[in-house]
């Protein structure tokens, strides 16, 4: 299906049939993406006494319960409400499901012992912003894809970087790592904080989605993305018209 978009005064067109997906499914067992010092993912079938829900089983449907936390086994959308003390739905502050995106390539700065994604380095990436930034950090290894980063110390975004797109207007912030933030940080959380801009003025419709992975296949530039929690963001080529 193409369709034809209109971005700032320039039109293109992609197909919706196409879409690059940027996810880390969720999947139990061993050998999965994995952090916050939590076990796997499980999957198990019911048990009632002699019954269990499996067709393997015997069962005549397979009838599963999934025990998994977003933010450990895979690709997650968050909203402010991770890190507010009420209830903050993603499910109803966030009402868009498309948007324009730029994918960039970031390699890590190495400060003090940390690996971080600085403003400097994310501003001189960047020579436009849009709605949507995806940060996909260089080395980009498959390993990615089954890491256990607890106890990691993995690399996390500088919170000046999280308010500089805030403050430019970028809505929805995608990046390839555990957490926008260093993985203990006393509970500080500066990065989701800044780009929240939480609690002066929440920004309740903007989203954070952590653990994505972004094959090298897929060029850094702009594209038309699509967003779901728990989440799997897919992009869309454009093409100008």
């Amino acid at each position: 299906m193409i369709v034809q978009l209109n971005y700032k005064g320039t039109d293109y067109t992609t197909d919706l049939t196409k879409g690059l997906d940027i996810s880390i499914p969720f999947e139990a067992g061993e050998g999965h993406v994995l952090a916050w010092y939590l076990g796997p993912m499980k999957i198990e079938p019911v048990r009632m006494g002699d019954w269990v829900g499996e067709v393997k089983s015997g069962a005549a449907v397979n009838f599963k319960n999934i025990m998994f936390n977003p933010h450990a086994h895979g690709t997650h959308t968050e909203s402010p409400g991770h890190i507010s003390p009420e209830l903050i739905s993603i499910n109803k502050e966030l009402n868009e499901f498309f948007c324009f995106a730029h994918l960039i390539s970031i390699t890590p700065e190495v400060v003090d012992g940390d690996q971080i994604i600085t403003l400097k380095s994310l501003q001189s990436g960047l020579n436009e912003l849009s709605d949507a930034i995806i940060i996909r950090t260089i080395p980009n290894l498959p390993g990615k894809l089954s890491t256990n980063y607890s106890n990691t110390n993995p690399p996390y975004l500088e919170a000046a970087a999280a308010a500089w797109l805030r403050d430019n207007g970028v809505k929805h912030l995608l990046i390839d790592l555990p957490s926008v933030d260093k993985e203990e940080d006393g509970g500080m959380l500066l990065a989701h904080h800044a780009f929240w801009n939480y609690p002066d003025q929440p920004r309740l419709n903007a989203t954070i989605s952590e653990f994505i992975f972004v094959p090298d296949t897929i060029p850094d530039g702009f594209y038309f993305e699509n967003d779901a929690a728990p989440s799997r963001p897919l992009l869309f080529e454009l093409k100008m018209v």
